[in-house]
């Protein structure tokens, strides 16, 4: 079994010494080995770029030609966010989370659109009965529920708003 890697380590890019004849990958190579795995925003890709020790003008150059070849956009980006998180967390949170990949504002106002017509406490609600589904039965319990739900990015009003309904619902059955 000697000479065999397992695990991570085996891979080409997790570290695996290159041959010593072989060239440099371009910039362009590594940002599209980069989005082979997943979509990045632009501003993510060019930090990624920016700690492998790349130039700043090869990597605009870079990031322009893919941008143009239609392999980098952040509004696809954006979008592909908001249509992960959308039902686990609220507008705020997946507003925040895209500007902290640095996604333009436009872009993000562009894909949180949808969100618009959608009705952030029967999101967070639906979310509560999924995770918990009973009222808290203390305190500790109750500040347990607000702060996950706050966590996900809703108002402290519409958590407080469905801890009452909840409690209100469970006077009705009993």
């Amino acid at each position: 079994m000697t000479g065999f890697r397992r695990g991570r380590a085996a891979t080409a890019s997790a570290g695996t010494p290159r041959r010593p004849d072989a060239p440099e990958p371009s910039p362009k190579a590594v940002a599209v080995r980069y989005l082979a795995r997943r979509d990045y925003s632009r501003a993510e890709l060019t930090q990624r770029l920016t700690r492998r020790g790349i130039e700043p003008e090869a990597i605009e150059h870079a990031l322009d030609a893919l941008t143009a070849a239609g392999l980098l956009s952040d509004t696809r980006y954006a979008a592909s966010v908001v249509a992960q998180r959308a039902g686990r967390y609220g507008k705020r949170a997946i507003a925040y989370a895209l500007k902290e990949k640095g996604v333009d504002a436009t872009a993000a106002e562009a894909a949180l659109a949808p969100l618009a017509g959608v009705d952030e406490f029967d999101d967070a609600r639906a979310l509560w009965q999924q995770r918990f589904g009973v009222t808290p039965a203390n305190d500790r319990e109750k500040a347990r529920q607000v702060r996950f739900l706050q966590s996900r990015g809703y108002a402290l009003s519409v958590v407080l708003k469905i801890l009452r309904t909840a409690g209100a619902r469970d006077l009705d059955d009993a």
